[in-house]
């Protein structure tokens, strides 16, 4: 004899669909995140004129990947529940076989998704790594095993730091003034990188990289390697003050007095490696 089915239990699913649904809501409040701070991905404020761009693109390139996954996952969860099977003994859902209209629009989607980030991520590239010839300052840095060295080409003097992390040097920036970095290394491959620039470049042997910012907010930042290049990878850490131009006049007449004239070459730190950084850090034969 043929029964009406059972929909008592549909409350009851409902009930703890809205339960699950409440939980991910309080979970997301506990975590104490605004929503300015979830759409930034909680990314440190720009602290350069060419920061927002940065920001844009990477922001951008979340949210369409958000768009897909939650897409790609909804669709996924609505397949699993609305063509799950009801019992046993019923009849696997229809399959779908040489549907060309699918075929084209899972070939045709992601190819246009693709090159449409390619498109802004060229163009923003093309700005990005863009070089002027007569900046109003230039920083020569050379990253080695296990500091930075900064030349301060206009004024002729350097800072330096080593492998010890009270000693770590800090780089002096005028601020709404640019400034290019010609970034060497004289040993491994190291990664140039100041978070609240929102930008961060290879440091490689034999070869110099290029890029220009100006800075527009005065304050302290914390600079670093990106690049895992050895085992004090972790304490090659530096400073980065943006201050006023007086400010920064004094710093490099600092440096001047303390005789720190002339230039940190990936030559010289070559020539003279041990006293950078090998006996420094490491007794004699433990390398």
């Amino acid at each position: 004899m043929a029964t009406a089915p059972d929909r008592t239990s549909r409350p009851a699913r409902w009930r703890r669909w809205s339960a699950a649904a409440g939980a991910a809501g309080a979970l997301l409040l506990a975590s104490g995140c605004s929503a300015e701070e979830a759409l930034s991905f909680n990314a440190p404020d720009p602290a350069t004129e060419q920061a927002p761009t940065i920001a844009s693109l990477w922001f951008g390139a979340w949210v369409a990947a958000s768009f897909v996954g939650v897409l790609t996952a909804g669709l996924i969860i609505y397949a699993a529940i609305r063509y799950r099977r009801k019992s046993p003994d019923a009849p696997a859902p229809k399959q779908l076989r040489y549907n060309v209209p699918l075929e084209l629009m899972y070939t045709v989607v992601p190819l246009v998704m693709i090159l449409g980030m390619f498109y802004f991520t060229a163009r923003d590239q093309h700005e990005l790594t863009k070089v002027s010839a007569s900046p109003d300052n230039t920083v020569s840095v050379v990253g080695f095993r296990w500091s930075w060295a900064f030349n301060y080409t206009e004024d002729g003097v350097y800072d330096v730091g080593t492998a010890e992390v009270e000693d770590i040097p800090t780089l002096y920036l005028p601020v709404n003034e640019s400034v290019v970095f010609e970034l060497e290394s004289p040993d491994v491959i190291h990664s140039f990188w100041i978070p609240a620039f929102l930008m961060k470049m290879d440091v490689f042997p034999d070869r110099l990289n290029k890029f220009e910012v100006t800075p527009n907010k005065v304050g302290e930042f914390a600079g670093r390697c990106a690049e895992l290049c050895g085992v004090d990878h972790a304490r090659m850490l530096f400073r980065v003050k943006v201050v006023e131009r007086p400010e920064y006049d004094r710093h490099m007449a600092e440096l001047r007095a303390k005789g720190q004239v002339g230039e940190i070459t990936t030559d010289r730190i070559s020539r003279e490696g041990e006293r950078f950084w090998e006996l420094d850090r490491y007794p004699e034969g433990q390398l």
